[in-house]
């Protein structure tokens, strides 16, 4: 359904905007939407970029958990190891994601930006109602979104892409794994495909490494 209605606003922008096709951009649980949508319908679309690309969510957790567990070592953090070593089973059988709580303390997350919820209420174009609205949200959906996302991967849905397309990944990504994401880029058809590091990001290398992002999609599109 969630498909549908991105390929419905799609046709929206294409008309409002006298377009006969349009960049499709996606992000974190995004991508896992726009991928869909690209697979489903390629001729809507010039291109689908993912940013933070979802891929085998079981095979990305464990890879996150690793990670955090080997900078919380570094760190010293006896008990965050400690916690973490004591979820590890869960999320090898994927009854779980790495808690994002520790990933973010390990710059799994950002490296080069600070990002909260919390900002929200700085922007004018929204009020503490919104805010509330928005955490009562994601409680209601976000365990039902992850749970389609563990049982349905991505590499057993879109495995060929009639368009091109490009996985735009920060290095040290542990919330969607660039790991996993090269693996799975890897193994999709297409005619046109790029895979692109940023290494000095992790999961918002558009907004981390904004110049170098903005550099890279003029030099792609504006040619």
């Amino acid at each position: 359904m969630l498909v549908d209605d991105l390929i419905e606003l799609t046709d929206y922008i294409s008309k409002r905007f006298g377009k006969e096709k349009v960049i499709l951009i996606g992000h974190s649980y995004g991508t896992y939407l726009g991928a869909k949508a690209a697979y489903k319908a390629p001729d809507k679309y010039e291109a689908y970029i993912g940013i933070g690309q979802v891929s085998n969510m079981q095979e990305s957790e464990i890879d996150n958990l690793n990670y955090t567990i080997s900078e919380a070592k570094k760190a010293g953090n006896t008990e965050d190891v400690k916690y973490l070593e004591g979820i590890a089973e869960k999320i090898y059988k994927g009854e779980a994601a790495a808690p994002r709580g520790y990933v973010g303390k390990y710059g799994g997350a950002t490296r080069l930006i600070n990002m909260s919820d919390g900002e929200i209420l700085l922007s004018r174009e929204y009020n503490l109602l919104d805010f509330i609205r928005y955490n009562n949200g994601v409680a209601k959906t976000q365990a039902q979104l992850v749970k389609e996302v563990f049982d349905k991967p991505l590499p057993k849905i879109a495995t060929k892409l009639d368009l091109p397309f490009y996985f735009v990944m920060g290095k040290y990504d542990a919330m969607t794994s660039s790991n996993a994401a090269k693996k799975y880029f890897d193994r999709i058809e297409a005619d046109q495909k790029e895979f692109i590091s940023f290494d000095k990001s992790a999961h918002y290398p558009h907004f981390e490494e904004k110049d170098k992002f903005y550099n890279w999609m003029c030099e792609t599109f504006l040619k």
